[in-house]
């Protein structure tokens, strides 16, 4: 499989990575051991987690799926060379039992949380550490107007790259990135950290898509100008571009165990009217060229000159084996095409 290089760093991350949101919620310890063995097998060398997972995130379950992954290390110590481990330092609010609420990205806290990271995980250094989103306020999940009215205290970017430095130093962490972020926050940590001689980030998590290509945007100059190229998350929308959430919202079709139908309250942005109308025309489009919508859907994220990793998910190998069918698929220029006249009617729907 192919590998990409992240940012200035010397990390070298397949194209597709194993992503584990669903570990210790959907998943069993069994199931992610499985999954794992099954990645390294295809060529795939890169996970990603998070201190927060699983999803829908709980006080109960918190921490769950890093022990997962930890216990898999702990059994194959000689592997571990083989894998790029990505991990998160959940932001501000939501999760208020992390740390006792301390959930601010702070000078105290990012240390704190790689700590907690490694012993859950049973490593000793986490290859990429992420801010999970922005310490500031931004739009994020599904929101895009940036609201004054909503700032709120904030930790200075330059002591944030500072504490990243110092695990960098310290061979906690080989590199850090950021997820849900901004365009101007993207600048501003690149732009901080030339400044003040710190390592800068090497990549950036958002959500990417179809049905969500609000990457396309100020990002993806940023993004190739700064060298910090897109881990994309979600290219499936949560199942919405599976093509099997067809018929309207929680249609009698949807499939019970689907994610969206059994998480409710969860990934409301790939709910929205203008969401399942784009997906549908988007399964017409795949029908009409003989391919599956999973298929278009991957490749399509894959592609996109800003990508450096596909990030995957699912709750089984045999959901695993369906999508390996199209890590290879490179799409007609008549399929681009219909894409991007979709796109000129549904532009980013699940941000509407």
């Amino acid at each position: 499989m192919k590998l990409n290089r992240l940012g200035t760093s010397t990390l070298e991350v397949s194209e597709i990575c194993l992503g584990t949101m669903t570990w210790g919620e959907q998943n069993s310890e069994a199931d992610g051991h499985a999954q794992i063995e099954w990645a390294l097998e295809r060529g795939i060398n890169f996970i990603d987690t998070a201190e927060m997972y699983p999803t829908p995130p709980t006080q109960k379950t918190q921490g769950s799926t890093e022990r997962i992954v930890g216990s898999w290390l702990g059994k194959n110590k000689d592997k571990r060379g083989r894998i790029i481990l990505a991990s998160k330092i959940a932001g501000p609010g939501r999760r208020d039992w992390i740390r006792n609420g301390e959930t601010r990205v702070t000078n105290k806290t990012i240390p704190w949380a790689i700590d907690d990271s490694l012993k859950r995980l049973q490593t000793d250094y986490i290859d990429l550490y992420q801010i999970h989103w922005p310490e500031r306020y931004v739009p994020t999940f599904g929101t895009w107007r940036y609201d004054p009215s909503m700032e709120r205290e904030e930790t200075p970017i330059l002591e944030q790259i500072e504490a990243m430095a110092d695990a960098i130093k310290a061979g906690k962490i080989r590199a850090y990135g950021l997820s849900n972020e901004t365009a101007w926050g993207v600048c501003e940590f690149v732009r901080v950290a030339k400044e003040n001689g710190l390592p800068a980030p090497v990549s950036v998590q958002n959500g990417y898509s179809l049905v969500n290509r609000m990457f396309d945007g100020d990002l993806a100059e940023v993004s190739r100008r700064s060298n910090v190229p897109l881990l994309a998350y979600s290219p499936l929308a949560m199942g919405l571009l599976t093509g099997k959430l067809r018929g309207g919202l929680y249609a009698s079709t949807w499939p019970k165990d689907a994610r969206l139908m059994k998480f409710r309250e969860f990934g409301e942005r790939y709910k929205r009217p203008r969401a399942l109308a784009a997906a549908e025309e988007y399964c017409r489009l795949a029908e009409k060229h003989g391919l599956l919508l999973t298929a278009i859907a991957l490749a399509f994220a894959r592609s996109r000159f800003f990508t450096a990793s596909t990030i995957i998910g699912a709750t089984s190998i045999a959901q695993l084996e369906a999508l390996q069918k199209h890590f290879d698929l490179v799409l007609t220029p008549e399929v681009l095409s219909g894409i991007e006249a979709l796109n000129a009617i549904y532009p980013s729907p699940c941000a509407q």
